[in-house]
Formats: C-alpha cells, structure tokens, sequence
C-alpha cells in the first residue's frame, strides 16, 4: 500500500512539472526573459535566431555600444545594445516587427493607444512624429511607469502638422480616435 501511495505521488509531482515547464510556450519570445542573459547565453538559448553582431554609435553620437540582432531581416527581428563591450550585462532591447515579441505586460506590436491607456491605469501622454523620439510615450505615473518599457506610437491615418516636432501632443480624444495610434516600436532598459 505504501508502495502505491508513493507511486501516486510521484506521478502526480511529474505531471504537475511537466505542465509548468510547457505553461508558457510563448515565453522564448517575451522580452523580459532576456534581462539577465549575457551574450553567450542568449546565442545558446536562440540557436536558430542567425545572429548578427557589431558596433555602432548611439546616444546621438556619444557612445560606442556592442549589439546583437536577432533574427534579422524578420518579423521577429529584435535589437540587443550591450553596456560592455564583453556582452555581460544588456543596456537595452528594441524590436518593432509584428512577430512574436511581446512584453510580459501584455504590449506588443499594434497595441492601440486606448489598451495602452488601461493597462497604465492612467492617461498616458505621447511626443510628436517625425524625430529621433516619434511617438514615444510618457506613463504620467500610472503602473507601467517604473516598467522600463519605452513605447513608441504610429498613427495609422496621417495626423496634421501639428502633430509633428519635439514636443508633448495635446490633443482631443476625439483627434487621437482619427490618428488611430498604435504601438509602432518597444524598448525595455536595464540601464536605469
């Protein structure tokens, strides 16, 4: 009897394991997954992903970062720009295809401005297009303030000009309903 006790147990135990490691298929391509990683790891874990490699200036110029891409040429072409130049330790993320990439906060690519609005929990404010920052959003303190996610807006039907430049859109509901804004591009930052 003890026997079958304690094989029911163990049956029971590696069913449950087994259910938890497949609870989320989709967790390979959820961004905060790759956080920790460093370079290494991420090429082991992505294996398929034709990685590309190289350096480049960002921050307007100022700083030479490391970056690894992806699947590039894909919809689930995805940007790492690395704080070191031995890739140990990510500075951001970005991705803008309509692939598989999502944020486990539920954004992905196409999020309209009003889902974007309920999942802060706040009215959210937006920058102007057609600049470096095109669209990028302010959190106005809501729940996804301290997410480290930049979202960036597109507007599917052609704004007016005052739509455009770097500064923050007023705008009625009623004009950013006929903008029909929608998530264009994310970036998480591990370096704030």
């Amino acid at each position: 009897m003890k026997k079958l006790i304690l094989l029911l147990f163990v049956g029971l135990v590696a069913c449950n394991s087994a259910k938890k490691a497949t609870s989320n298929p989709n967790a390979k391509f959820t961004v905060e997954n790759l956080g920790s990683l460093n370079a290494m790891e991420i090429s082991q874990r992505y294996a398929d992903a034709n990685i590309e490699e190289g350096s480049e200036m960002y921050e307007e110029g100022t700083v030479e970062r490391a970056y690894t891409i992806l699947y590039p040429g894909t919809e689930d072409e995805l940007h790492i720009t690395w704080e070191d130049r031995g890739k140990s330790k990510i500075h951001d993320i970005r991705f803008s295809g309509n692939g598989q990439w999502k944020s486990d906060t539920g954004i992905d690519i196409g999020t309209t401005y009003t889902e974007l609005t309920k999942m802060n929990g706040k009215d959210i404010s937006f920058y102007g297009f057609g600049w470096d920052y095109s669209g990028a959003v302010l959190w106005n303190g809501g729940k996804l303030e301290k997410s480290g996610l930049r979202v960036f807006l597109s507007p599917e039907n052609e704004p007016g000009n005052k739509y455009y430049g770097d500064h923050i859109i007023k705008a009625s509901p009623g004009e950013i309903e006929s903008m029909n804004l929608k998530v264009s591009s994310i970036m998480i930052n591990y370096s704030i």
